[in-house]
């Protein structure tokens, strides 16, 4: 079975063209976790510990419900087939974070009025993509 993978390596997700803001927000909280909400807990609690992967399918797996026993059959078949990437998500979209894959594929997230953001976009050692727009032009 093939296995379709979301990772990047030492990469830096920008925010996209259309994002409506220019300083980052934390995404509100809700009745239910959204994406987004899932996505910033993991990533800014656990900065370059997790794979885009990871962080892709544990969000699936909590929005899913799927128990801790039905994990590996699960990610088996989650990544049989493409995935959408973190360019697409929300936190990139919407909310004004970045996301940097580092030499491992572990990933971090900065807010896009950060220094550190900043420095990633002037690190031409870094390959450098933008988050999916939201709107076609």
């Amino acid at each position: 079975m093939k296995y379709h993978t979301t990772n990047y390596i030492n990469t830096f997700i920008e925010v996209a063209e259309d994002c409506p803001v220019s300083t980052s927000e934390i995404p509100p909280e809700k009745k239910i976790k959204t994406l987004a909400n899932l996505q910033y807990e993991k990533l800014i609690q656990n900065p370059y510990q997790y794979s885009s992967d990871d962080i892709v399918f544990e969000s699936y797996v909590i929005k899913n419900e799927i128990s801790e026993s039905e994990k590996f059959s699960e990610r088996e078949k989650f990544f049989s087939r493409g995935q959408p990437c973190l360019r697409s998500s929300p936190l990139a979209k919407r909310y004004g974070f970045g996301f940097h894959h580092n030499e491992q594929g572990k990933v971090a997230l900065y807010p896009v009025e950060s220094g550190e953001y900043q420095k990633l976009i002037q690190n031409d050692s870094i390959k450098k993509v933008k988050a999916m727009r939201s709107k076609r032009k």
